[in-house]
């Protein structure tokens, strides 16, 4: 009896000296991940979609109007915007499926190595706090708010300058531009340029 005694209670120091090895920043890190992945990830993988959308965009908008005839522009940029359409949801749901992986395997080491096991749960009570999450969920609409009025204030210099850049480059190249729709017509998310 004695000898199972000593030896439960040897396994018993065993398994609280594992326990305690164990890094306890990880489950604190994982948390702090966890807690940020809300509206600002899901709005950083919009953001990436929409730029690899834009890129295809680039390359076909001025190939649809100088190879495809007039009378056929408006059904081609149809059938375009629902193949773009297409494009950004499979893109969107491709780097969503990753980001939860990658920000773990990027995020949670970097957590860890960055900040004391108290400063990370400072972290967590801050991304638990209603302000901070109430901050989150409105975030997008503030940006959204923030770029169109910048968009809107420096409109006239860009267009400025866009047009010094075209006359310089003119004279390099020897000819003149692509016509190019206005900065403030960009078109949103996989949408073509509508003929005014």
């Amino acid at each position: 009896m004695k000898k199972l005694l000593i030896a439960l209670t040897l396994s018993g120091l065993a398994f609280s000296t594992t326990a305690q090895t164990a890094d306890p920043k990880l489950e604190w890190a994982t948390k702090v991940v966890a807690l940020q992945q809300g509206p600002e990830l899901e709005r950083l993988v919009s953001q990436l979609a929409d730029s690899a959308t834009q890129d295809i965009l680039q390359n076909w908008v001025p190939k649809l109007q100088i190879d495809v005839p007039k009378a056929k522009q408006d059904e081609a940029k149809e059938r375009l915007n629902t193949e773009l359409k297409k494009y950004f949801d499979d893109v969107f749901k491709t780097i969503n499926a990753k980001a939860t992986k990658v920000s773990t395997d990027a995020l949670i080491p970097a957590y860890m190595a960055s900040f004391t096991l108290d400063e990370l749960k400072q972290l967590v009570n801050f991304f638990e706090s209603p302000v901070v999450r109430k901050y989150q969920t409105s975030a997008p609409e503030l940006g959204n708010i923030f770029v169109k009025q910048l968009i809107e204030a420096t409109k006239g210099d860009v267009t400025t300058r866009t047009r010094q850049f075209d006359e310089a480059a003119s004279k390099i190249v020897g000819s003149a531009p692509a016509a190019r729709a206005p900065s403030s017509a960009a078109p949103d998310k996989g949408k073509l340029p509508t003929k005014k």
